[in-house]
Order: C-alpha cells, then structure tokens, then sequence
C-alpha cells in the first residue's frame, strides 16, 4: 500500500499540464452551468405578472425544469458512454441557452413550460457530463478537487444572478438581455472544449491514468481507489446499521442501496434549499417585503456567494472533520439561518437568512456526488448518475408545494419547507464518514 500512496502524492504534487488545463476547461464549464439559469432567475417576478400567473401556475412552470432533467437525467450516462462528456457537456450548454432564451419570449404558461423543460433537460445531461469529467481529472490530481468545481459554479450562478437583477433594474427587454448571456456563455464552453481531456470516459479501476502523460501507473492507483471506497462503505453500513443479522449478500445488496438513498436525500436537500433561492427569494423580497427589482435579487446572489464560500473551504474542512460533521453542522445552519429569517421577517434578515443556508448546503452536493460514485457494486459512473437523476426530485417537489402553500396562507409559510429539510441531513449523515483526511 506504501507505493500506490506515494504515487498519489507525486501525482497531486505535480499535475500535468493536460491536466491543469483540464481543470480550467471543466472550472469554465461548471461556471456558465451556473450562469446561464441565474440570468434568469431575477426576472422571474417580472416573467410572473408579464404573463398574469397565480403562485401555484408559477410554482408549477417552475417544476418543468426538473421534469425535464429527471426525463433527460438518466440518458446522460448513455450519451457520454457514445460521444464522451467533453462533447456532451459542451452541446447540452448550448442547448440549454437556447431554452433559457424561449423562456424570455414565452407568450403564455404552455411555451413557458416547455422552454424550462428542454433547459431542464439539457441541464441534467451537462450536469452528469462535466461532474464525470471533473472526477477524471480528479483523479489526475490525486486529491479532492469536486468541491472546487462546484465553487465556480457557484461564482457563474452569482454572476448570471447579478448581470440578471442589474438587467431588471435598468428594464432591459428579457430578449435582449437572455440573448446576450446567452450568446457569450456559449462562447465560453465552445472554446473551453479545445482543454478538456480526450478519448471516451473511463471504464475500469485504473482509469486514473487515462490522459497521455498521467505519470501514476493505473496498476498503482487501482488498489488505493478500492481499498478506500471499501473502507468508506464499511463505516457507512455500520454507523447506518443497515440490514443487522443479513447474509453476506443480501448485506451487500441492501447497504449499498441504503448508502444511495441516503445519498440521495442529503442531494435534495441541498437542492431544495438552492431551488428556494433561485424560484422563491426574489418573489418573497419583492412581494411579501415590498423590495426593489434589484434588492431582490440579492436573496439568490447572498444564498449562492455564501455557498461559493462554503464549497471553496469545503475541501478543507471535510479533510480536517469529516464529511459527517460538515453536513451535519450544514443541517445546522438551515434550520437556524432561514427559520430565524422567516420567523422575523425582515429584508436584511431574510437576505442573511438565504446566505446561511447558502453556506450550510455548501458541500451537500458534491461529497453525496463523490460519495454514490465510490460506492462498490456499480458500475463506473452509475451511482452519480443515479443520484443525480434522483437528486432532481427535490427540485420536482419543492416549487408547485411552496407555491401551493403560498396560496393558500402565505409565501413565508411555503418557505418553512427550507428549514425543515435541514433536520433530514442531520439524520442522514450518519452514512458520510466521520473521520478528516
């Protein structure tokens, strides 16, 4: 085992330069996911009253976009094992921009649908693309890097919110404005493909040398993957206590997709809670608060600026605490953050509120991503691809039920959906490991 460790190291220590500049090729990919939906999210008040729509037609609209990648989701596997995720990722960019934009020209609540559909849809599949390229090149690396990926995408999400409250503020025509994004966000991916790793996606435990010029041997690197993920889904059908008294296969079968399920409600709830920010925060400042157009837009960029902050430490601090305990601290942080926020209303507490939560969900995403892709048993790239597929649900749900109970009381109410979420990660974290690097 001493080899392959200080193989590793020598890897991470000196990336290669393909590798490097893969990195920066999937950083620019992670950051115009991000930026591309948050342009539109802070025209979505005005969206709603362009086109006359109740809360609960909104909420339901919104949930097209989630339809659409829990459709889409589970053909990205398929399509990157056929065209490799540089492309795939590349083109369903592009083609997400396109539904974007119809979004902004959508004559009634049918055409608006559909285009949040395709943009769902497309979104799903460059999800699964650039997270499966992202983890090659992680491998290359030697070390976590997941969390900074998300990072960016939190910076693009941030940038795309703020270029979209500054467009609504000035009141520039939705089609003008989701042009323009659109337009130069494209361009972005379109040449960060030149960067991206080449050939098909790996499909064996050796994959971790599949870049010409990857220095570490693939028979190296092979044990140390297996023997930590083995370790790591030991911990987790211990501490979860799954399946006592089983046969050894039944044990096997059952824990492994216990771990997945628990993996997958920790990615809702963080999705949940990004999904409050991006449908919800802007509507809530504007209507129930009497904001500006600017002003509230300043929910969605406080909860994903906080969040960048959170996945830009998250290497750190899961290395020095253990994935459980950033989670369940995250869980925390929910509950407290946007329950005080909404239990005394008030524009400064509110943005703050969406802020902490930002922050607590931070690593939820990436370590339940990383986490289902280690898990033995699967074939490479189906557990990510599983959770997230799965992990949309939360996305499915969370609209047309806040929106269902704003009707019927008050957004604010709809909104307590948030904090409570965070009481599942506490629960569920038991299956991330507790120990730090």
């Amino acid at each position: 085992m001493t080899t392959p460790s200080l193989t590793t190291t020598a890897t991470a220590a000196t990336p290669s330069r393909d590798a490097s500049r893969a990195r920066i090729a999937v950083s620019v990919l992670f950051f115009t996911n991000g930026a591309l939906i948050a342009n539109l999210l802070p025209r979505y008040p005005q969206i709603k009253a362009d086109l006359d729509l109740t809360n609960a037609a909104f909420g339901t609209a919104v949930a097209a976009y989630p339809v659409g990648a829990l459709i889409a989701g589970l053909s990205a596997g398929l399509l990157i094992r056929r065209f490799h995720s540089s492309r795939v990722a590349v083109a369903a960019t592009l083609v997400a921009a396109v539904g974007i934009l119809l979004t902004g020209i959508a004559p009634g609540w049918l055409v608006l649908a559909l285009a949040l559909f395709l943009a769902g849809a497309m979104d799903a599949i460059a999800d699964v693309a650039q997270n499966s390229h992202g983890l090659r090149v992680q491998r290359l690396y030697g070390r976590s890097i997941i969390n900074s990926f998300h990072a960016v995408w939190s910076v693009g999400a941030v940038t795309g919110g703020a270029m979209g409250a500054v467009a609504a503020q000035l009141e520039v025509p939705l089609l003008v404005h989701l042009s323009l994004s659109g337009v130069l966000l494209g361009i972005a991916a379109v040449l960060a493909y030149r960067w991206l790793l080449p050939g098909a996606e790996p499909v064996a435990a050796d994959a971790a040398a599949d870049v010409a010029g990857a220095g570490a041997a693939a028979d190296a690197a092979a044990p140390t993957s297996a023997a930590d993920a083995s370790v790591a889904q030991d911990e987790a059908i211990v501490d979860a206590g799954v399946a006592r008294g089983s046969s050894p296969q039944a044990l096997g079968l059952v824990a492994r997709y216990s771990v997945l399920l628990a993996l997958v409600v920790i990615a809702s709830v963080g999705a949940i809670v990004e999904d409050s920010g991006s449908s919800w925060s802007a509507i809530y400042l504007s209507d129930s608060l009497g904001t500006s157009a600017f002003v509230a837009g300043l929910g969605f960029i406080s909860l994903q600026g906080m969040q960048f902050v959170g996945r830009l430490l998250g290497d750190r601090m899961t290395d020095r605490f253990g994935q459980r305990a950033v989670a369940r601290s995250g869980g925390v942080l929910v509950v407290v953050g946007l329950g005080a926020a909404l239990a005394f209303p008030s524009v400064i507490g509110t943005i703050v509120g969406f802020g902490v939560a930002g922050f607590g969900v931070a690593t939820l995403i990436p370590s339940a991503m990383q986490n289902a892709d280690e898990i033995p048993g699967f074939r490479p790239g189906t557990g990510l691809t599983i959770i997230g597929w799965l992990l949309r649900v939360g996305f499915l749900v969370s609209p047309p039920l806040i929106g269902a109970i704003a009707d019927a009381t008050a957004l604010r109410y709809g909104l307590l959906i948030v904090p409570a979420s965070g009481l599942l990660v506490i629960l569920f974290a038991r299956v991330l490991s507790r120990r730090g690097r």
